[in-house]
């Protein structure tokens, strides 16, 4: 009878009944594991911690299920027999690799880091109330936000990427534009509607002026004086106020009621949005000539983070122009 005729046969009358091979007893594999390598049961007692007669007790479960003795007892100690002789590598091979799987299953996660360097009133006024969204699409990545007011220098390699307000000039970087801005003049409601009142660019003689001296070194935004101009507006000294060197500061003093600022809409879109803040001209925007942009080193390819990050910043201005558009 041919061999496959003979396994036809067999298959049919159910004696090659495909099955999955049992796994042996874990811990009288450890057992014999152990005592394969000291030939000694009180030895490896010691290192699995458990008593000699717990060890011997495993061992012998182990030929009873394996029907077969794994140990030789002789009066100078235990030797092993041919079987356990030929299972003890890949038993200890075994063994090395699950303890590997359980250290591996027990290390954290690595997270995955981004470094940015930002201005600091693009960071409070623009980025951290947007983080949520980000957070919760890439729960693995981690920012590490440093905001300056001096820009990073990206070629030490500290930074990942950095977000600027310029005229988008930066020779040696990978650069993409983000955003483009405006200013208009912004002040609190109960200003607007209080005594003397904010009805046209004319009243803004009866109330303080806020200006924002931060050092960005754009030629196109306007101040005070030249936006007044621009209505020919007069104003007896278009000059006094306070001042402040960051535009979050300056945005701050205007929601706290302090006058009326003229500032960048980009930083102040999410105040005006939850009526802290409102303008109350509605012709008082002014395009400037500097933009956002994102730029990266151009000598260092950028990791997957960073590049999610990029791509979810490039969403987050999109989102934010069609919003400006919609006002």
């Amino acid at each position: 009878m041919g061999a496959v005729k003979r396994i036809a046969i067999a298959a049919s009358i159910g004696f090659l009944k495909p099955m999955a091979r049992p796994l042996l007893p874990l811990n009288a594999l450890r057992a014999f594991e152990s005592a394969a390598r000291h030939l000694n049961f009180s030895r490896a007692a010691d290192e699995l911690s458990v008593t000699p007669g717990a060890v011997s007790q495993q061992i012998r479960l182990l030929e009873e299920t394996v029907g077969g003795a794994l140990f030789v007892r002789e009066a100078r100690g235990l030797q092993l027999t041919d079987l356990g002789r030929s299972s003890v590598p890949l038993l200890r091979e075994g063994f090395e690799r699950l303890m590997d799987a359980s250290a591996l299953l027990r290390e954290p996660p690595r997270r995955r880091q981004v470094s940015i360097s930002v201005a600091p009133s693009f960071a409070s006024k623009w980025l951290m109330p947007r983080m949520d969204d980000f957070h919760a699409a890439h729960p693995e990545i981690e920012l590490w936000i440093s905001a300056d007011m001096e820009p990073a220098d990206l070629s030490e390699g500290k930074v990942d990427l950095a977000v600027r307000y310029g005229p988008g000039d930066y020779p040696g970087l990978m650069v993409q534009r983000l955003m483009t801005e405006t200013v208009l003049p912004v002040c609190a409601p109960a200003l607007m509607n209080g005594e003397p009142p904010l009805r046209s660019p004319a009243d803004l003689a009866r109330h303080t002026l806020l200006h924002d001296m931060s050092n960005d070194g754009d030629p196109s935004r306007p101040d005070w004086a030249m936006w007044l101009k621009a209505r020919g507006v007069r104003h007896p000294d278009p000059r006094r106020g306070s001042r402040f060197n960051q535009s979050g500061l300056l945005i701050e003093a205007a929601m706290a009621g302090r006058g009326v600022a003229l500032a960048k809409r980009t930083l102040a879109q999410a105040d005006l949005n939850a009526g802290r803040l409102v303008a109350p001209f509605a012709d008082g925007s002014e395009a400037v000539g500097f933009a956002y942009f994102v730029v990266q080193p151009r000598d260092r390819p950028p990791s997957p983070s960073a590049t999610a990050f990029v791509a979810w910043l490039k969403k987050q201005a999109v989102d934010h122009d069609n919003t400006m558009g919609q006002l």
